[in-house]
Parts: structure tokens; C-alpha cells; sequence
């Protein structure tokens, strides 16, 4: 069903949709800026796994786009700050942590906080409104009555948005964590670094 009505978006235009969400994805934002403090705290396996985690909350925005919550949502500017605040405290809240956080070397972390650091990224995602916003924006530039259900084309689209940028995600989180590791041998700064982007990402969500 959903991807008969992919299946008939021309290609030129569906190659259009995957190449601009790449860019857009390549770009570093909140995510990629997550992911990578994960990582340089946490090693590769972290990053990635913040990565996934963000991928996630993409997708909780996505049902929300697709079911028309994410339309109620932009409606409303007082619900869109509270949530915006909310999502800026939790960051903040990370930040914390990360500048007490004990100096360590760069043993794989345990499953436990492997786990942790997936429900830490599914969660910075989904307190951040712009990804739906986003969303309601971005894929229906690309959906047409005569191709399908509208919503089967926002959703197919999505899920496709949402892998590309999940691997994308994941990468920056590796590479960052694969610095990390090497840095932390030298340095005991880590932590540090990642408490400050952590709450760079703050500010950020709450001066936008």
C-alpha cells in the first residue's frame, strides 16, 4: 500500500526527495550535534547508538505528521514553547551530568548505558518541535492526489527520510567517537566538551 504510492512519484522527483534530504541531513544540527557529544564521551558504539536513538524520535515525529497531530501542534505556539523548554531542561539536564561525570578511558561502556544513551537520543528528538515542523513542510512538496493516499505518501516518504538520516546520524556519532577515544588518551576533557555542546543545544532550541 505505502509503497505502491511511492512507486508512482516519478523518479526524477523521488531521486529530487532522497538527494535534498541528504543535504540536509549532511548539514550538522541539533542531532548531529548530539550524536557526536555521545560519542566523544562514549566512544563509536555510543554515537551510533545515539544516532539510532535520534532515528527514533524522527519517527514519533513522523507518525505525528502523518496522523495531523504535528498540524494541531504548529497551531498552538504556547504548547510548541512548552515543549521547546522542556526538550532545553533535558539538555541542560545532560550537560550537567556530563561535566560530573568521572573522568574514564575508553572502555566499551555496558549494555545498561548503551541502553541509556538510546532513550537519551529517542528523547532529545521528540522534545525538540522543529523536526514535525519540518516534516509538515519538507515531504509534502513532493506528494500529488494521483499518485496515492496522501498519507501513504507522507509516510513512505518519511520512513525513507527518516533511514537516510538515521545513517547519517550514526556516522557523525562514530567518527566523533572514534576522535574521542583517541583525544581521551591525552586529554581528560571529554566530558567537558560534551557537557558544553550538550548545552550549546539548549540554548539553541530555546533562542530559535
Amino acid at each position: 500500500m505505502i509503497w505502491d504510492a511511492i512507486a508512482n512519484i516519478p523518479t526524477a522527483q523521488l531521486v529530487t526527495f532522497v538527494t535534498g534530504g541528504l543535504l540536509l541531513n549532511l548539514a550538522p544540527g541539533q542531532d548531529v550535534l548530539f550524536a557526536s557529544a555521545c560519542g566523544i564521551k562514549g566512544g563509536p558504539r555510543a554515537g551510533a547508538v545515539a544516532g539510532l536513538g535520534v532515528g527514533i524520535g524522527v519517527l514519533f515525529h513522523l507518525t505525528l505528521a502523518t496522523i495531523g497531530l504535528g498540524a494541531v501542534v504548529a497551531a498552538h505556539p504556547g504548547l510548541l514553547r512548552l515543549i521547546k523548554y522542556a526538550g532545553a531542561a533535558y539538555l541542560l539536564f545532560l550537560a550537567w551530568q556530563s561535566w560530573h561525570a568521572t573522568p574514564h578511558g575508553p572502555a566499551r561502556p555496558a549494555p545498561e548505558s548503551l541502553w541509556r544513551i538510546l532513550r537519551r537520543g529517542a528523547l532529545s528528538n521528540m522534545l525538540n518541535p522543529k523536526p514535525v515542523l519540518f516534516l509538515l513542510a519538507f515531504l509534502p512538496q513532493f506528494t500529488h492526489v494521483s499518485y496515492g493516499p496522501i498519507w501513504q505518501q507522507i509516510l513512505g516518504l518519511g520512513l525513507i527520510f527518516a533511514a537516510t538520516g538515521t545513517l547519517v546520524t550514526i556516522g557523525y556519532g562514530v567518527v566523533a567517537g572514534w576522535l574521542g577515544l583517541r583525544l581521551g588518551r591525552h586529554l581528560g576533557m571529554m566530558n567537558k566538551l560534551a557537557a558544553v555542546i550538550f548545552a550549546g543545544l539548549a540554548v539553541r532550541m530555546v533562542a530559535k
